[in-house]
């Protein structure tokens, strides 16, 4: 007897001010430069966000290659390895290991682990006068201190990048830990723009009036003012680590 297969069934979720995408409906993208990978457009400007999120899979002869523009990227390491060659600096980079490339600089990715993957956060760089570009920065999560925050310490924040007093940066990467049974302590509604992955654990995120189950794997996207909250459900922490824009005044007008 043969069986069905539910092929239209999904939890991907596409609205006006937020996205759930779960990476069962991914269709490869081909990137000039990049070679041999599979290239996953999670977020995008088609999708109304301001910023890109994709994930890559490389394969053992695969590399990423290019040179910034007006966007600068984000990369960590979700899983296996490769070399990095930003400008004159060399690094091997592993699990946790994570790259910020500044506008105007040559990148290569190369001599993967058949399979790794990588998560980028894209954005076009906004000068500030009398501040200087961001430095190139290779780094590992290891090695960033986790910060209680809104005095829970079952709520624990780890900057990626440098702190936002720094107003060189117009973008922030933060890794968010919520031990089990750990919540936002209220709904957020901010001009800030997001862009995330979950790393491990589970739970309930609301987005604007919307509840939706989150697990390891997914992905979201928040547009500015997007009512947010997100609870930590089963026994494991719930992790995740997302984009937000910063430091810039909040109108042209």
């Amino acid at each position: 007897m043969s069986k069905i297969k539910l092929t239209a069934l999904s939890r991907s979720v596409v609205e006006s001010d937020h996205a759930v995408i779960t990476g069962d409906g991914f269709v490869n993208s081909k990137v000039p430069g990049w070679d041999n990978c599979e290239v996953n457009v999670v977020i995008n400007e088609a999708m109304g966000a301001n910023f890109c999120q994709l994930l890559i899979t490389m394969e053992a002869s695969g590399q990423l290659k290019g040179r910034t523009k007006d966007s600068q990227i984000f990369f960590y390491v979700l899983e296996g390895s490769c070399d990095v060659t930003v400008e004159n600096q060399n690094e091997n980079l592993k699990k946790g290991s994570y790259v910020y490339i500044p506008v105007g600089k040559d990148y290569l990715f190369s001599k993967a682990e058949a399979g790794t993957k990588l998560l980028t956060f894209h954005k076009v760089y906004e000068p500030l006068e009398g501040f200087p570009v961001p430095e190139i920065i290779i780094n590992s999560d290891s090695k960033i201190k986790q910060n209680i925050y809104c005095d829970d310490p079952n709520l624990l924040m780890q900057n990626l990048l440098p702190e936002q007093d720094n107003l060189s940066w117009d973008m922030a990467v933060n890794i968010f830990t919520y031990n089990p049974g750990a919540n936002l302590p209220f709904v957020e509604t901010h001009i800030m723009e997001h862009g995330l992955i979950y790393l491990e654990g589970q739970g309930i995120y609301r987005l604007a009036d919307k509840w939706y189950p989150i697990k390891k794997g997914d992905s979201i996207w928040m547009a500015p003012y997007c009512p947010q909250w997100f609870g930590a459900l089963g026994t494991e922490p719930a992790v995740y680590i997302y984009y937000k824009n910063v430091n810039r005044f909040p109108t042209t007008i």
